[in-house]
């Protein structure tokens, strides 16, 4: 059919300008680009005119841009390779960010939940899980519990929801123990050094967040200045075992019983080498960078087999294809979703996440380059590319445009024909910084 309304080329071409993504946003609407003169504000002739209806597929098509795998494998991809140019530029410099952080003492962190029950679990020690057998590293089983009836669902789905606070409550009490091995006020600190972070959630197969952390110690201007001489990786590690052990938050109570947060018993922190160590023993900074990576593009779904969107009724339940487990952690965030001393966890449009809200990967201001930036700069490049007409010496561009939501997705001719393309020269090679 695509054929025969002889629009196949020109619409593999507007196709592969998605890059691979299978779920774009369509738009109606229209953008015209007018030369101005600076000097007298006269608006002279249009530089470039795009109308929707003109296009081949009929409407505008804009990459989805969801991070998430199991959504958009194309643009997931993209993010993931975008957060490991982030986490890579906080290790060894680059995109504004000075070279010199190599340098500075920096540690990767891995901070769990605690626990809620007894679980099926693979045992690294060689002994059998406490159920009597060796579970395959594939095995379903793995992080549920032993017993569902006395596993702590409600105190696991609040852990989620308070996870993100617990994590802030966490970044202040590491300030206050650099300083105090420093010998300094938390005033006088700021004058002497700076905590800067990067970090991503995971869940585990139990469906508990835990946080994977890059941790930096810079001068007070951050990255742009060294760290003092007592500034070191030991020192860092120290206060965040000290720190992670004391920070913990009030959580709600419900039904006369009371909750608080902290983190579980099992913190891991490692220096981190550069990247000429690599002889399997010191943690390089390729290493890190990619491991971060490729978990700011899974969610609960990939490890715990619930849902990878959010649910408007709890009916919709019983036709999902999740896990025991998992629809079991959806009841309980949605049911204490409904009480009135909660409703701000806002935890019924977060039950498909299991209580876990905000950003799977955050980072301080001073640490790197933003995820903004990097898709500021892709998207100048894409501009550059194809740029047809550019205003003379003496003028400016005025853009005027107009669009609207239209849907999203593909058409079944449209989803055939781009199964069928390879990505467009330059979207694999495009530059992801400035």
């Amino acid at each position: 059919m695509l054929a025969s309304l002889g629009t196949m080329p020109e619409l593999a071409r507007q196709l592969s300008g998605l890059g691979g993504c299978t779920h774009p946003v369509r738009l109606d609407g229209h953008r015209t680009e007018y030369a101005v003169n600076t000097e007298t504000g006269e608006i002279g002739n249009v530089l470039r005119h795009l109308d929707s209806a003109m296009l081949p597929a009929g409407q505008l098509l804009v990459r989805c841009n969801n991070r998430r795998a199991t959504r958009c494998a194309a643009c997931a991809e993209t993010y993931r390779r975008d957060t490991y140019h982030l986490i890579t530029a906080g290790l060894r410099g680059g995109k504004g960010t000075p070279e010199q952080v190599s340098t500075h003492p920096r540690v990767f962190a891995t901070f769990t939940a605690p626990g809620f029950g007894t679980v099926h679990n693979r045992r690294t020690d060689g002994h059998l899980c406490r159920c009597g057998t060796h579970h395959d590293q594939e095995d379903t089983a793995l992080g549920t519990p032993l017993n569902s009836d006395t596993y702590d669902y409600e105190a696991a789905v609040l852990w989620n929801a308070h996870a993100g606070a617990l994590w802030r409550r966490f970044s202040i009490y590491l300030r206050r123990e650099v300083a105090k091995r420093a010998n300094l006020t938390q005033r006088d600190f700021r004058d002497h050094a700076r905590v800067s972070f990067a970090k991503v959630a995971e869940y585990q197969k139990r469906g508990a967040v835990h946080f994977h952390t890059v941790i930096r110690l810079d001068g007070p201007e951050g990255g742009d200045t060294s760290p003092p001489a007592w500034a070191t990786a030991e020192l860092l590690t120290d206060a965040i075992r000290a720190a992670a052990t004391a920070a913990r938050i009030d959580g709600p109570q419900i039904d006369g019983r009371a909750h608080t947060f902290a983190f579980g018993r099992q913190l891991d922190v490692r220096p981190i080498r550069s990247a000429d160590f690599d002889d399997g023993q010191d943690l390089t900074e390729r290493a890190v960078a990619a491991y971060i990576a490729k978990y700011a593009t899974k969610g609960a779904e990939t490890a715990t087999g619930t849902l990878d969107r959010p649910i408007r009724f709890l009916a919709e339940l019983a036709q999902a294809r999740i896990t025991d487990h998992a629809r079991r952690m959806i009841r309980t965030a949605w049911t204490l979703g409904a009480r009135k001393e909660l409703e701000h966890l806002r935890l019924r449009a977060w039950a498909h996440m299991l209580g876990f809200r905000g950003h799977f990967s955050t980072k301080s201001r001073r640490y790197s380059t933003t995820l903004g930036a990097l898709r500021d700069a892709r998207a100048d490049w894409r501009r550059a590319q194809a740029a047809t007409a550019a205003p003379q010496d003496g003028e400016t561009t005025l853009v005027l445009a107009h669009w609207v939501f239209a849907g999203t997705g593909l058409s079944a001719g449209e989803t055939w024909l781009a199964a069928s393309l390879e990505p467009a020269p330059g979207v694999e090679g495009e530059p992801t910084h400035g």
